[in-house]
């Protein structure tokens, strides 16, 4: 299992979307306080409350993905899936960042918006690496 270059996305997408996820602070709220998604958890409006909830889904997944190494087709499916939330996360993200006063200035609003777009990239590329590795055990199946 750990020999596939797969499991090393995924236990970075795991690591992004769990622990990393709720050590960077998101954005800059009022007075120049800094969000972070344990802040999130607590606040009452039910949007803001979505995005620590996606990412604790999406490392969730991102798990079930990672045990279910011997199972080739359910492991796409799972990062397909995990790869939608993080679309949704991300747009959930982004629209906050706008709505936020001062605009989409990045470096007074943090880096939490690129972990989703991160995600995303390292579950794509775990997806790569699965279906090239589904093309060889099938290719050596054909042969025997």
């Amino acid at each position: 299992m750990l020999q596939r270059i797969q499991t090393i996305y995924l236990l970075i997408a795991i690591l992004l979307a769990g622990p990393v996820a709720f050590l960077v602070p998101f954005w800059a709220g009022s007075e120049d306080e800094l969000v972070f998604l344990n802040t999130l958890l607590q606040t009452e409006e039910l949007s803001l409350m979505v995005i620590p909830a996606a990412f604790i889904v999406s490392a969730i997944i991102a798990v079930l993905t990672l045990l279910s190494y011997k199972n080739r087709t359910k492991q796409i499916i799972y990062n397909r899936l995990n790869i939608v939330i993080n679309f949704l996360l991300l747009g959930i993200v982004v629209y906050h960042q706008l709505k936020l006063p001062g605009g989409a200035v990045v470096s007074e609003k943090g880096i939490g918006v690129f972990i989703p777009l991160m995600i995303i990239v390292f579950l794509a590329l775990a997806n790569k690496a699965i279906i090239m590795d589904d093309k060889l055990v099938k290719s050596v199946d054909r042969l025997r």
